[in-house]
């Protein structure tokens, strides 16, 4: 019984992952407590491992169809953003635009929160497409192409948990702030899977590579959130989940290209 009811719960918390982090039509069936999608976060990399599996299959799809690679990296990606909803891209393009635009803390906040995007924030979103693509239309290989983008979508979001746990949140209300601080054990779990994820997906040498490479980015991340706005926000884990998705995806390409 007291199985059973565990089991229920790492199920409950697994579709709140779904649900939040992604588009997928999955109901609810009690509204939301105080910190149950912070608790929820330990599956946020078994949400990306879906959200790249999905990647994967649509990339097989276009090699059915006898797509180039690059068109067929694009139209991966934008399968990705379709399922998740740009959810992190808009992460992306409002750290952008409130850190490059905003020179007090206040505005930058202020410029974080408002839907229209900036300059900085377009420039960020070209890039991130544009180095995504770029590594998988590198890669090539069906059977590359999915283990990378499994890896790279679970890894990315990994860290989420450990981030809201050690960074403080930056303002008062907003998802990040409602959501609560995750537990320890949940920060713990998610970063373990991220870490399969990337020793599965990339193998010994990559996945290594790419763990300390994301242990690089998560302290810049916490570094230059806590220098500009004072702490983390919904948007900060959303740019933190972009970067660890370029790094990871580069990391796969370049370790194809070193044993050409």
């Amino acid at each position: 019984m007291a199985d059973d009811l565990w089991f229920q719960r790492r199920i409950n918390e697994l579709t709140i992952g779904l649900v939040f982090l992604t588009r997928l039509p999955l109901p609810l069936h009690r509204p939301l407590a105080d910190n149950d999608l912070s608790r929820a976060l330990w599956s946020a990399p078994v949400v990306g491992a879906a959200v790249g599996l999905i990647g994967a299959i649509v990339y097989g799809l276009t090699q059915a169809l006898h797509l180039p690679p690059l068109p067929a990296a694009a139209l991966v990606i934008a399968a990705t953003v379709l399922v998740t909803g740009a959810l992190h891209e808009d992460g992306l393009a409002d750290v952008a635009d409130g850190f490059g635009g905003g020179a007090a803390r206040e505005r930058k906040l202020e410029i974080m929160r408002d839907s229209r995007i900036g300059t900085y924030g377009v420039c960020a979103l070209i890039l991130s497409f544009m180095l995504r693509v770029a590594a998988l239309t590198n890669l090539g290989d069906p059977g590359l192409v999915g283990a990378a983008l499994v890896a790279a979508h679970a890894a990315a979001r990994a860290p989420m948990a450990a981030f809201m746990w050690l960074v403080p949140t930056a303002r008062s209300d907003g998802l990040s702030a409602t959501a609560g601080t995750p537990p320890q054990t949940s920060a713990v779990v998610a970063a373990l899977l991220g870490a399969v994820a990337l020793l599965i997906g990339l193998g010994l040498g990559g996945g290594v590579v790419a763990v300390i490479l994301l242990c690089g980015v998560f302290a810049f991340m916490a570094w230059l959130c806590k220098r500009q706005i004072g702490g983390q926000t919904g948007d900060v884990l959303g740019a933190l989940e972009q970067v660890g998705e370029i790094v990871v995806l580069l990391v796969a390409a370049a370790a194809v290209n070193t044993l050409r």
